[in-house]
């Protein structure tokens, strides 16, 4: 699979880059953070349009990206900003039928549905906040990887996934073959110097309860759960719904709350949907 991650592919973006390294737990980086995010007018306008958009439930007009901050979280926009910048390094120049807008929003909604599973778990199993969302951010970047090496292969996929929506994108990337969005992704985390549990929630979010490597646990089994309670949001990936009772306590969570925590999570989703219409 190696063999499909030509060297073509663009370097680590440099703001991805500077991002990935700031410590924002002073007020140092905090301004490191901001000075970066105003240079990059896509990020900024990014942000400031999610500050405004249901999905954070503001009932003010944010103009100010230190206003954005107080609506979103500061690790968030870290890890906002991270995920759009490398999502755009990937971005083909002419569009073909992957929908990356649909694809970043699908992305939102998963990363702020493991950010409330992550909320019903015990604290001593729960992962830092900035890798749970940066795991959600990132889990299908590997469909813009495959966009941006191989066009024509990522058009013949997107057109499969429409054409097939009851069938699971690991069926359809196996039917056309030499289309994993799983393990390019990961591959391509790797080069970029990712921390390794965001590699490994990108190769194995798709794979089996006991074909998931310890080491990327819990976020892996959170990602899969998430992507399945938000399936419909943005992106047709035609995952299968059913969560086994083992997966909800691989996580630390009672199976009985499924359905009070889908019951949340479908607010992101509608709030996403809304968000891709508008």
């Amino acid at each position: 699979m190696k063999t499909l991650l030509p060297d073509r592919l663009p370097p680590i973006p440099g703001i991805a880059s500077s991002i990935l390294a700031l410590r924002i737990n002073t007020e140092e980086g905090e301004k490191k953070l901001f000075d970066l995010v105003q240079k990059d007018p896509v990020i900024l306008s990014r942000i400031i349009g999610l500050s405004n958009s249901p999905l954070f439930g503001t009932n003010r007009r944010i103009y100010r990206l230190r206003d954005a901050a107080a609506v979103i979280g500061i690790k968030r926009i870290k890890m906002i900003s991270l995920s759009s910048a490398m999502m755009t390094a990937l971005s083909r120049p002419q569009p073909g039928k992957l929908d990356v807008r649909c694809l970043w929003l699908h992305s939102l909604s998963v990363a702020m549905t493991m950010d409330t599973i992550g909320r019903h778990m015990p604290e001593s199993m729960r992962p830092p906040e900035d890798l749970i969302y940066l795991a959600g951010l990132l889990h299908d970047i590997g469909f813009l990887v495959i966009d941006c090496a191989h066009p024509d292969l990522s058009d013949r996929l997107q057109a499969a996934m429409i054409a097939n929506p009851g069938v699971p994108v690991t069926e359809i990337e196996a039917g056309i073959g030499e289309a994993d969005h799983s393990s390019l992704g990961a591959e391509l985390m790797r080069r970029w110097g990712l921390p390794p549990p965001i590699a490994e929630v990108l190769e194995f979010h798709h794979a089996p309860p006991d074909s998931r490597p310890q080491s990327g646990e819990p976020l892996i089994t959170m990602t899969s759960i998430a992507e399945r309670l938000v399936p419909a949001c943005g992106i047709i990936e035609n995952v299968q719904s059913a969560i086994g009772r083992e997966e909800w306590e691989r996580i630390g969570i009672d199976p009985s709350l499924e359905a009070e925590l889908t019951l949340k999570v479908s607010r992101h989703a509608k709030d996403a949907e809304a968000l891709a219409a508008s």
